[in-house]
Parts: C-alpha cells; sequence; structure tokens
C-alpha cells in the first residue's frame, strides 16, 4: 500500500480510502457484513476511512 503524508500533520494515510456511505440502512443494513468490509480493508493497509454523521442518518459511522 502506498502512503501520503495529510498535509503539514505528519500523519500518513493510505492512497486508497473506504467509502462508507453504503454502510446501514440506506446501503447495506448487514451490520456484520460492513464490519467485515472494513476488516478487510484494514488487513490491506487502508488507513482511510471516509465516513459522515449523516451517511444512513449516522449508522455507518
Amino acid at each position: 500500500m502506498e502512503y501520503r503524508t495529510l498535509g503539514r500533520t505528519g500523519v500518513r494515510v493510505s492512497t486508497y480510502a473506504l467509502g462508507t456511505m453504503m454502510f446501514g440502512a440506506d446501503g447495506n443494513p448487514d451490520e456484520n457484513e460492513c464490519a467485515d468490509i472494513v476488516h478487510a480493508a484494514l488487513d490491506a493497509g487502508i488507513n482511510l476511512i471516509d465516513t459522515a454523521d449523516t451517511y444512513s442518518h449516522g449508522q455507518s459511522e
């Protein structure tokens, strides 16, 4: 996995991100499956996860 520095923070983030907009009632309501997706991303070296309190009304977080 390739990583880059996030601005001037010194934090190294993966060049790929996992988007979670479709986690929860508005997409995939299976919590276990969504957790498996997160774990697969982490195992692949992804450390940047895009989530927001508005995705599936906060369920994706």
